[in-house]
Order: structure tokens, then sequence, then C-alpha cells
């Protein structure tokens, strides 16, 4: 496979070089001699390198990255297993004293660039590469075409840690080369309008591109090194992000500059920008395909478990199998680590009592918005499928043969467990509902089943610290290989490969680009949306809305908007809880529209069908304009007067 995962913090030689980064820093800044000590030979400078990958977030996992449990569409419990620091920002508590996944100045305590951060900080990890870039020529025994890979490594490495604060902070200081450290205050930085910011962090893509290799050769040795794929993908979200309407003429920013009077956000709406990211797009998918040898999962051609499965598991599988299957040819750019089995004990249904006494940490729950957000099987959103005119959702109906591969037979749940798109039954654990894996994986003859009523393993409210506040789980984030021994609290976990860019997901940016450039769709635009349904059973997009919609709605998909809101939803769909959702409605600025709806779910305390089928609201979401951006650390800015407070803050 020519795909490869990240060098984490926890490798004994980023911990190394993370111990040296904290030294200079902040205890000897007059000494050079011992930086030069880090680059006295290639073994000291490799380990400088690692360090700089260390910087990295930790992508899968949930009390760290703020995509998984900051929006709308895990809710979380009070006393659970991982900490509910994400969770507060979707609660409401973010603030300008202590800032909530503090990026940009973890205990602002130093001075570093005149932005004010320590050394948990990601401008801590910008410095670091600039420090590489200027001294790892020390190392007189790398050869020129290694040293030049470290150096386009350390500048693609920069160029993320730009664009992580940038997709957090909006507006910031753009490093060309950090100064000294022992800079005077009054050199201190000011934060960059947005067209400057996106032109640095691009700049420094393509600079790092060529060096780059288009594959790992040595994955023993260089797992999770920077790739040309990573490179190419990080460039098309880049330019994508700032075509989109959070970054291109915003008007509520209008008013928003700098303390030296300069405007921060671009007031004209540019298409041309949505040309400039469809052709980064282009060339991603192109690179992926052509040469780092990606294709959509296929969950038949790769792997060796469905045989004897039947259409309906394989279809489920799909897209549950191009998240959790380690090293599927869709990854392309992904983070293996034991770090994916914190998701899993969380995501891993309990089928028995015996299961709750630790092993699984069952709390990774979705609304019903997310439930409902599904399409029906005729690959449309439930409110516009003329079939479903006059169903009560929330009736009840029983499990038969039609459905035996995802509802157990003559069990009596909701109707909108029925007649889903198979995404949804390979996505979302439901009461009486069929779950794949957990060591049956060779047939689907004999599936297991999870009952979440109070008192029932899968469900109830005790104990505290593990229970599902909506009724449902996350099926999607636990892999199929993952098992817990019948009435043993052991879990086995199968770690894998969490998608941080995954082929699925160029597709549907490609599609989203396309549309917002042409004048009305055409089938340019369709063919990217269309593989993505075509893996999973469904037809294209014209002719599902053709046969199924309403009338209102059947001629939607050959509009511009009504395509933009179809993508828009084929993207919650399909990258449903991959991170993902959480950043699309802040680019696409409708997170205030789905941000203050509120939290609803099934009545958890209820034993009987019609007592746990009862809808009730868990709370209320509040997202007002000063949420799509986050605040700076208000210490921070007492320390450099020339940035300014995000608005709203």
């Amino acid at each position: 496979m020519k795909k490869i995962t990240i060098l984490k913090k926890w490798m004994p030689i980023c911990c190394l070089m993370t111990i040296v980064s904290c030294n200079y820093l902040d205890i000897v800044p007059d000494n050079l001699a011992s930086i030069e000590n880090a680059y006295k030979n290639r073994q000291e400078a490799e380990a400088s390198l690692y360090g700089l990958y260390s910087g990295l977030p930790y992508f899968p996992y949930p009390d760290y990255n703020p995509a998984l449990l900051s929006g709308d569409e895990i809710w979380y419990i009070e006393k659970g297993q991982v900490n509910p620091v994400c969770w507060n920002i979707a609660r409401g508590y973010q603030n300008v004293n202590s800032p909530l996944i503090d990026e940009w100045s973890s205990v602002a305590n130093n001075i570093v660039n005149g932005i004010g951060a320590s050394t948990r900080a990601v401008w801590t990890f910008v410095r670091d590469a600039d420090t590489f870039l200027d001294m790892v020529d020390l190392a007189t025994d790398v050869k020129p075409a290694e040293l030049y890979r470290w150096k386009c490594e350390a500048k693609f490495l920069k160029a993320y840690y730009h664009f992580y604060l940038f997709r957090m902070y909006g507006p910031i200081p753009t490093i060309e080369k950090s100064l000294p450290i022992n800079t005077a205050s009054g050199s201190q930085v000011f934060r960059e309008p947005v067209d400057m910011v996106v032109d640095f962090i691009v700049s420094l893509i393509d600079e790092a591109l060529p060096g780059l290799p288009e594959y790992i050769q040595d994955v023993n040795r260089e797992a999770g090194r920077a790739t040309k794929g990573w490179a190419y993908g990080l460039r098309a979200q880049v330019l994508a992000l700032a075509a989109s309407p959070l970054f291109n003429g915003n008007s509520d920013y209008a008013g928003f500059t700098d303390s030296r009077g300069i405007a921060l956000f671009p007031q004209e709406y540019k298409p041309e920008k949505w040309q400039r990211a469809a052709d980064a797009i282009r060339q991603a998918i192109v690179f992926a395909e052509d040469s780092a040898d990606c294709h959509l999962f296929d969950f038949r051609e790769d792997t060796n478990y469905s045989d004897k499965l039947s259409d309906s598991t394989v279809l489920a599988m799909q897209v549950r199998g191009a998240v959790t299957e380690k090293w599927n040819p869709e990854i392309i750019w992904g983070e293996s680590s034991v770090l994916s089995g914190k998701l899993e004990r969380m995501c891993h249904p309990q089928f028995f009592e015996a299961q709750n006494t630790g092993g699984l940490w069952k709390c990774y729950a979705p609304p019903l918005h997310i439930v409902e957000q599904f399409y029906t099987k005729n690959g449309i959103p439930i409110e516009e499928d003329r079939s479903w005119e006059g169903i009560d959702l929330y009736g009840l109906r029983k499990g038969d043969d039609e459905h035996c591969y995802y509802i157990e037979r003559d069990f009596e749940t909701l109707n909108l467990h029925f007649d889903r798109e198979a995404r949804f039954y390979g996505a979302i654990t439901f009461d009486g509902g069929t779950y794949y894996g957990n060591g049956r994986i060779l047939r689907d003859d004999n599936l297991w089943v999870v009952h979440m009523k109070n008192g029932e393993p899968g469900g109830g409210t005790i104990p505290v610290e593990r229970y599902l506040s909506t009724g449902y789980q996350c099926k999607k984030l636990a892999s199929y290989l993952t098992s817990v021994p019948d009435n043993n609290s052991n879990i086995v976990v199968a770690s894998y490969t969490f998608p941080i860019i995954r082929l699925g997901d160029l597709y549907l940016l490609y599609a989203e680009a396309l549309n917002e450039i042409k004048n009305a769709p055409d089938q340019e635009v369709y063919e990217y949306i269309d593989r993505i349904r075509v893996r999973s059973g469904l037809k294209g997009v014209v002719e599902s809305w053709r046969e199924h919609a309403k009338s209102e709605f059947q001629s939607k998909p050959t509009t511009k908007d009504g395509m933009r809101e179809i993508i828009h939803r084929e993207r919650m769909i399909e990258l449903a809880f991959e991170g993902v959702r959480f950043w699309d409605l802040r680019r696409w600025k409708k997170a205030k529209t789905y941000m203050n709806k509120p939290i609803k779910g099934l009545n958890i305390a209820g034993r009987t069908t019609e007592d746990f089928y009862k809808v009730r609201t868990i709370f209320n979401l509040h997202f007002s304009d000063k949420d799509y951006l986050w605040p700076i650390r208000q210490s921070t800015l007492l320390i450099n007067d020339n940035l300014v407070q995000n608005p709203g803050w």
C-alpha cells in the first residue's frame, strides 16, 4: 500500500525531540550551542525531524479533536470515559480567559514570534520547523537528496500547522521566518488578511511537493512521513476552504480589521476561487488514482470476508469499511495507532451484562437529527421521498424478511429504521438492529442483535459513566474485526487507519467546486457524486430524484442551488462521524442553522417499547456568529498588543 500513517507523540524519538524543544525555548534561549547539538549528526537531525511531526493533532482522539465532539453530530454524557473538553464547546462553554482546545497559546507564558505561546501551542511547532530548516545543514553526514526531502517535509508540516490554526481562528500571522527567540516585543507580529494567509500556506505546500516521495517504500522505518498525496490533499482542502462562504466575500466580517486598520476578510465574492480550488482538487484526485493506487474501497474486492455475505451486509459495510479497514486503498492520509481504541470502546455495542464492567464505554451517541439525516432506500431525503408521505417516523413496525439483515425478525421498532439506505445501517446502531462483526464475520446468517432499552445490555443509564444519551450508538467507527468475548469485559481492539483525507472526500469536494463554477450542474458534477452513491447501492442523483421525489423536488439536481444542497447533504452522510461535518458547517456558514436546533433522543429510561420510543429533548444548542472562529486567549492579547480579538469575543 502506498498510503501511510502519522507518527505520534507516544513514539520515544518524538518524545525526545519534544524535550529538546522545551529546553531551548524555555530554559536556554541564548545558548545556540544547545540547538546546534540537536543537528550535530544524521541521527540527531532525524530525531529533530520526527519531533516536528509530534505537533500533529490526535485525530481519532474524542477528547482532543474538536471535530468529533464539539458539534451536533454526537452527544456525550457528563461522567464519560474521556475528557469532555471538546463536548463542552458544543455546550457553550467556550471563553476568552481559558479557551477550550487552545491551540494558539496554551498557557501563554512565552513570547514566541510575538504570538505568546508555550511549548504546547501549535506556533511552537512552526518555530521548530523554521529552526530545523535553518540548522539541518549542520548535519554533514546526510546525503543531499535525503536532506532535500527532510526540508520539504518540514515545509509541509509548517504549512499544515498554519492551516490548522487558520481553520480555527481565521486570519493568523504568517511566519515567513521565525524571529530570534530573544526578539524584543516591539517586533511582535500582526494577523494577516485571509487571502495572504491562504497564498502563504499554498506557497509552502508548492515548495514542499517536489521533494516529497510518491509513497513510502520502507514502511517499517518511515511509517508516518509526509508524501505527495498528503500535500496534494492538503492544498485541495486549503483552497476549498478559502473559496467557501465563510472566507469568500463574508459581509459578517466587513468591519473586522487589525490594529493597523487593514481589513482581514475579503468583502468581494470571487467565483474564481472555486476554479482555483477545483484545479487543486482535480490534481489531488489524479495523483491519488494514477500514482498512489487509490480507489474507492470495495468490501468485496478489498477484504477476504465477503464471499458468503449477503448484498445487504456488503453494502452496509462499504463506507464503514472505508474507515475501519486498515490500510484500505481509499485512504490518502490516515492515522493508524492505538488511539482509535478509544473510539472503538465508545462505539462497540454491548451484548452481555458482564461487558458493562469496563471493557466497553458505550457513550458515543448520535442525536435523532443525525439518524433522520440519512437517505431512504431510494437515495433521497425522507422529507422529499413521496413514498414516505403520511408515514409516522416514530410509529412502530415489526421486523420482516425484507429487512432481516438489518433488523431482527418480528422485533418491534420505529418506522424510521426501515427502508433506509445501506449507509444508515452501516453507521447507526439502534434498538433491534443487527451488528456485523464481534467475531461473526465469515457469514451473516446469525448476526448479532443489539437490545437498547433500559435494563437490557445495550441500553439503560447504569453505570452512569457508560450509557447512550440518545438511545443510539455510532456503529461506523467500530471495526468489524474488534471483538468482545461472550460474557467477558475484555475487548480485543483491531486498530484502524482513521481517515484524515480519503478519496471519497475528494470526489465530493470536487463535485462541490465544479457545481460552484458552472452556471448549472452537468454530467461532470453528477459523475463524482454518483461514484460515491453507486458504491453504496444507490442510483445517480438525477435518476433518484426523478423517480422517487415529490413533484416539487424532482428537478432539484438540475439547479445550482438544489445541487449545492444535495452535495452538502451527501458529504454529511458519506463522511458522517469522521470529523468533517464540524468544519463543513462552518465553511458553508450553515452552523447557525444546524447548531441552533435541540439535541433530541429516545427515552433511554424506558423499559417498554412504548416508553422507550418516546422522543425527548436533551439539550438546546446555541450557536452565534462569534462561534465560527475560536477566541484568542485574553492574556495572549496582553503579551502582543498588535493582535486583535476575533469578533464577538
